[in-house]
């Protein structure tokens, strides 16, 4: 019988075998380079943004970042920040910056006409494409909070809004 230090060893030795002719053994990651188009206040974490669905290649796609914060969703001077890149008809890839890992909401809006802001009828409905994260239903009217929210748990993840047109 063998003692249990000698076979803990042996199952060892075994184990660092296998995972060397694996190409398993830990090695240093190589830091995370942010791409080119990343915008927002420089940091450590950055999220992938895809918009998918943009109609045309008019205007500016707006990506606002909100902290997890429910009181400050939607609200007026809410938002972390609010960046604008070039639309591209079909799908325009952006990347933000955000403060650090956590729990965030994004909103996306198809700033058509190319003014800056989110554009609204005299009714106050939308007059232009807009997306939130993980794609709630809009049918009911502003989607809640709870179901927004994305977890940033490390840098370079992805996530896709696909764009609503009224």
């Amino acid at each position: 019988m063998i003692k249990s230090t000698k076979l803990r060893s042996a199952l060892m030795g075994i184990s660092a075998v296998t995972a060397v002719s694996l190409g398993m053994l830990a090695t240093p990651a190589a830091a995370a380079t942010p791409p080119a188009n990343c915008e927002g206040e420089k940091s450590d974490t950055w999220v992938h943004v895809v918009v998918e669905g943009v109609r045309n290649s008019d205007g500016l796609i707006g990506v606002t970042l909100y902290s997890d914060d429910s009181s400050k969703f939607l609200a007026k001077g809410g938002s972390l920040y609010t960046e604008r890149f070039k639309a591209k008809a079909g799908t325009t890839n952006t990347c933000i910056f955000v403060p650090k890992p956590g729990v965030y909401a994004i909103v996306v809006y198809h700033d058509e006409n190319g003014n800056r802001k989110f554009d609204r009828s005299g009714l106050g409905l939308p007059t232009e494409g807009f997306g939130f994260t993980n794609n709630p239903s809009t049918l009911a009217g502003i989607p809640t909070f709870s179901s927004v929210r994305l977890n940033i748990g490390k840098t370079n993840l992805g996530t896709r809004i696909k764009l609503r047109y009224p």
